[in-house]
């Protein structure tokens, strides 16, 4: 018997996210274990008069390949994947992580080279192609989160099918406001940052590319940053988490970062020019998402939350910022993780998670929910 929450998702997925026509061609991209949802999209692809096409991911494989990539093999996989992508009007990529530290033995040269070669593609398909990518529930990542793997299935399949139209709808106040501020000042433990937004454009996120959703992104000037956050979740990245994060801005470019691994941050840091620049900065507000589990798809939604991305701007919110690392750092401002206040243009807009102005409040939790 089929499960009705996997009929759900898929629905969501080809309706709102990618919002499928008759005659598209539409891309799957899954582990073998999500077989069931992957399924599932192809038969609710055919029922809409449109072509589905899959590919099977295999982190084992991957690693054996990432291990030794070699410069002009990456060159011809960007080729064909990048046909690929022109080819197709749609994509859906499914993720069923068993170990996030599955890639830990892959060189960090390994991992930059492939990320220079494969932009273009990524780019390419983030840019001029409907897409979304979503996590399926594993037992690795029930572990991750702390959960059961049933209580995570539940978990996910119920953040994943929130209400995105309400979301959509509670958010254009915000990005109306966001696209008249000019300043931004945050405070908090540890934190008093300021940089401008200004003439940035603002871009609400309520399930169209990202499943769970629930955030609306911008990027700060690229050169006007100033000031020290404090992250208060851990920060993965290529399978290493990253604890007590703590960045410095002159400018715009990180002066200074430690954390329980300062070494391997820097040298992270270090990957391009880049790297110490901000390519984005997003407000979190999924009602169901609480509390960091390790996985950015989720964390970065947090209610109450904020993060702040050094490397890479969206094109579509583009300050400039060019990089190989996108990383994004969450920092949660509800009372039970510090509190801690965002003000825009000297008015205060959200104090310790909570939305205060009027127009606002439809994306506090218990209006979402």
């Amino acid at each position: 018997m089929r499960d009705e929450r996997i009929k759900k998702l898929a629905a969501v997925l080809l309706n709102h996210s990618v919002k499928v026509k008759k005659g598209e061609r539409v891309l799957i991209r899954g582990h073998l274990n999500t077989k069931p949802l992957i399924t599932e999209i192809i038969d609710q692809t055919y029922s809409l008069g449109a072509y589905p096409y899959v590919e099977i991911l295999d982190d084992e494989i991957t690693l054996h390949l990432a291990k030794n990539y070699q410069k002009a093999q990456l060159e011809t996989q960007a080729k064909w994947q990048m046909q690929t992508y022109q080819d197709v009007d749609a994509v859906i990529v499914i993720i069923g992580e068993e170990n996030d530290a599955e890639m830990d033995e892959v060189p960090a040269e390994m991992h930059k080279l492939r990320g220079e070669i494969m932009k273009p593609v990524s780019e390419f398909y983030v840019n001029h192609r409907k897409w979304v990518l979503l996590n399926y529930p594993t037992k690795g990542l029930a572990q991750k989160a702390g959960m059961s793997t049933s209580s995570f299935e539940d978990y996910l399949f119920d953040v994943c099918t929130v209400d995105y139209d309400k979301m959509a709808s509670a958010a254009e106040p915000l990005k109306q406001l966001m696209e008249k501020t000019d300043r931004v000042r945050i405070t908090g433990p540890g934190t008093d940052l300021q940089f401008s937004i200004k003439g940035i454009p603002v871009i609400p996120c309520t399930g169209e590319a990202n499943v769970p959703d629930g955030e609306i992104f911008t990027a700060p000037i690229k050169d006007s940053v100033n000031g020290t956050i404090s992250f208060n979740t851990p920060c993965p990245y290529h399978g290493i988490t990253f604890r007590d994060v703590k960045l410095t801005f002159e400018n715009g470019k990180i002066v200074d970062a430690v954390s329980d691994q300062t070494e391997k941050l820097n040298e992270i840091l270090d990957t391009d020019e880049g790297a110490r620049y901000i390519g984005e900065f997003a407000l979190g507000f999924h009602p169901y998402i609480e509390e960091p589990i390790g996985d950015i798809l989720f964390d970065e939604k947090i209610c109450g939350s904020f993060h702040f991305t050094p490397g890479e701007a969206y094109e579509e919110a583009n300050n400039g910022n060019k990089s190989a690392i996108h990383w994004d750092m969450v920092l949660i401002q509800r009372p039970e993780y510090g509190g801690g206040e965002i003000y825009f243009d000297d008015v205060l807009v959200r104090k310790d998670g909570q939305f205060v102005l009027p127009e606002l409040k439809g994306l506090n939790q218990e209006n979402l929910k």
